[in-house]
């Protein structure tokens, strides 16, 4: 079962909020920013996402960007099971 928002326009540029469950403070420790900016780099050389521009902030990553391939719901659940996929790959 899906919840919260759907993106109908896959090709669009599109503002992002992910957060963590309970808004729990995890990214103030320096080893998951970096989980984080390692799975953003590993979509946009590998899966064709773009970043036009970030923020993570200490519960939650705010994230302008847009898929060259038009199927950003794909690549944001890619994203957010990155070292899964990576270690696959």
């Amino acid at each position: 079962m899906t919840q919260g928002y759907t993106i109908k326009d896959q090709e669009a540029a599109h503002y992002l909020t992910l957060q963590i469950v309970q808004w729990a403070d995890l990214f103030t420790r320096k080893i998951y920013r970096d989980i984080i900016i390692d799975s953003l780099k590993y979509c946009q050389k590998n899966k064709g996402l773009e970043i036009y521009a970030y923020v993570i902030m200490s519960n939650h990553i705010h994230l302008l960007a847009k898929d060259e391939n038009g199927n950003l719901s794909a690549i944001l659940r890619d994203f957010k099971k990155y070292p899964d996929i990576h270690r696959t790959s």
